[in-house]
């Protein structure tokens, strides 16, 4: 989906409610650090303003009116009682200004991914869900709690044109054009982080071929004509999932 697209189709109403149940799903999940790590989202026009969460709430009590609406500059954009994480704003409002396509911006500190992000080989094509980011992860070496504004730019350019980064001795992160795409990219890369952990703890690893690897890649990409496709497998998944939180936590929605 283009930029031009989602501005068309995406209210900042339905963009708060997604952005609140992506917030709530990762916290249904376990990959939260309490009130730190976030996700952002960007509001259409052309004032580059976006969503991101209220420093110092459990993602389980965000909902889609208490999120956070900034510029570009870090500064609130609107009255809040709240107040927004620094390095929410060193990190998303520069990935957000250097990527068109990355709407939506999403970083973890989970147990998996921090113990993939510090070992030197990285992601590793173990297993059919981690082939799916086969030479479409980037690195971005530590250089310390994303406070300086200086690091920005190099950590634009690490990520490049990919849709997922691994922090190095930090986390993880994804980008989408929505939110949902974010998060789903993001569930499953702190899977393939989980597989992999476990796999090194179980004996000797058993590696498939790069042409396998980078053919499942362009699979999950839609880049190559199979038999059969399933091109709205993600947009079910997601449907689930907002099934799953409407039963269970509806007032993600308020």
């Amino acid at each position: 989906m283009t930029a031009s697209t989602l501005e068309t189709v995406k209210t900042e109403a339905e963009l708060r409610r997604e952005l609140a149940a992506v917030y709530r799903l990762l916290a249904h999940f376990k990959m939260t650090d309490l009130i730190f790590t976030h996700v952002s989202v960007r509001i259409p026009g052309p004032e580059h303003h976006f969503l991101i969460n209220p420093y110092g709430l459990l993602f389980e009590e965000i909902t889609a009116s208490n999120l956070v609406k900034i510029g570009l500059d870090g500064e609130l954009v609107e009255p809040s009682e709240y107040r927004v994480n620094p390095a929410g704003f060193v990190i998303h409002g520069a990935i957000h200004e250097a990527r068109e396509d990355a709407h939506c911006v999403l970083h973890t500190h989970t147990k998996a991914g921090c113990a993939v992000a510090a070992q030197e080989a990285g992601l590793l094509p173990l297993n059919q869900i981690s082939m799916e980011f086969y030479n479409r992860v980037a690195y971005h070496d530590y250089e310390g709690i994303a406070l300086n504004t200086a690091e920005r730019e190099r950590l634009v350019a690490d990520l490049g044109t990919h849709p997922a980064l691994i922090l190095r001795n930090h986390g993880m992160l994804t980008v989408g054009t929505t939110p949902s795409e974010a998060f789903l990219r993001m569930f499953y890369l702190e899977k393939a982080c989980d597989i992999q952990i476990a796999a090194q703890a179980g004996g000797e690893l058993r590696v498939p071929s790069h042409e396998i690897a980078e053919y499942t890649a362009k699979q999950f990409a839609g880049e190559v004509t199979d038999d059969f496709t399933d091109d709205h497998a993600y947009d079910m998944a997601w449907a689930a999932l907002l099934r799953l939180l409407d039963r269970t936590q509806p007032d993600y929605k308020d």
